[in-house]
């Protein structure tokens, strides 16, 4: 891993075991994340961005393979260090509301990792509150508020000054701003860009949503039951897409003009086994993986061209 490197995952796997037996909720997932940049994880519902959330986070342990976080590997880190480590990587959840304690105010909210690593008097954390706030576009006004008093996106920027205010190098954003309105998840997005270019912060971002993940996203990685099924700039993935399950995520955008006909492919439902064999897992869905016998025979290995890499027997090559 070089210096510049912020996130990096090797073969990242993770199952569970239920009363139906073991569920891999994530396949051999490796991807990196540069210092100041940004990662986008895409996918449906169950696709195991969330668990890759978990796992980099250090809130529960991989079955198998290796995250590292500036340089260190958690798992061979002692508690005292993971501790030291946290301070370094902080969270931003989806609901704006639920994330917050509803009795505390703004002021108790933001300063509650102060308190938790025992960082300066009162004065100076009451100072530092107050620049946090400024920094997310919040006055001292908002202090004495609670989150009942905030709007949805108000809420959110309470929660990114939270998870800024020991003043980190990552932050994890999980769907962070799908439950807003379009224009405030546009003023939420604005202000993470402007955040990570003044800090120079890394983010990885897991979203449902392509709009957002190409507008705030350096890199992208598309992610289907478990795996990493696509990586790449986010020009390579979205212009130049080669998995057939990329395809049809970028056709599933609504169309700019509602007059305008439809020329995306259908998607097939079909939905596949949750423990897929080494075959592609996304063959039951595909058009050309119902047909062809290597999708079901094959074990499947990334192909890639430079930064861009697939996991697919028979690539697109179309620009879109």
């Amino acid at each position: 891993m070089s210096a510049q490197t912020a996130i990096q995952t090797t073969d990242l796997t993770k199952t569970y075991s239920g009363a139906r037996g073991e569920v891999i909720a994530l396949n051999k997932a490796s991807f990196t994340v540069e210092q100041g940049k940004t990662l986008a994880l895409v996918g449906e519902s169950g696709s195991g961005k969330t668990t890759v959330a978990r796992l980099v986070l250090g809130l529960v342990p991989p079955t198998d393979g290796e995250v590292s976080i500036l340089g260190q590997e958690i798992s061979k880190l002692k508690e005292r260090e993971m501790r030291s480590l946290r301070r370094d990587i902080q969270v931003v959840q989806q609901n704006p509301y639920s994330q917050l304690n509803r009795r505390h105010t703004v002021k108790r909210i933001v300063e509650t990792p102060l308190k938790a690593f025992k960082e300066g008097k009162p004065a100076e954390r009451n100072d530092r509150i107050v620049e946090m706030l400024e920094a997310v576009g919040l006055d001292a006004a908002y202090l004495r508020r609670r989150p009942h008093e905030l709007s949805g996106g108000q809420c959110q920027r309470v929660a990114i000054a939270r998870a800024l205010v020991l003043n980190p190098k990552i932050l994890i954003l999980d769907e962070a701003v799908s439950a807003l309105d379009v224009s405030v998840r546009a003023q939420v997005l604005n202000l993470l860009k402007s955040l990570q270019r003044e800090r120079n912060l890394t983010y990885l971002f897991i979203t449902h949503d392509l709009g957002v993940a190409r507008y705030i996203a350096d890199d992208i990685a598309v992610m289907f039951r478990g795996k990493i099924v696509e990586k790449g700039s986010r020009e390579e993935v979205f212009e130049i897409p080669k998995h057939h399950y990329t395809k049809n995520l970028i056709s599933s955008v609504p169309l700019a003009e509602p007059q305008e006909k439809s020329t995306k492919p259908k998607t097939i439902a079909n939905l596949p086994n949750p423990n897929p064999s080494d075959a592609c897992a996304y063959r039951s869905r595909c058009e050309r993986g119902q047909v062809e016998t290597e999708c079901v025979s094959k074990v499947l290995v990334p192909n890639s061209n430079k930064s861009h890499q697939w996991l697919c027997h028979f690539p697109l090559n179309e620009r879109i």
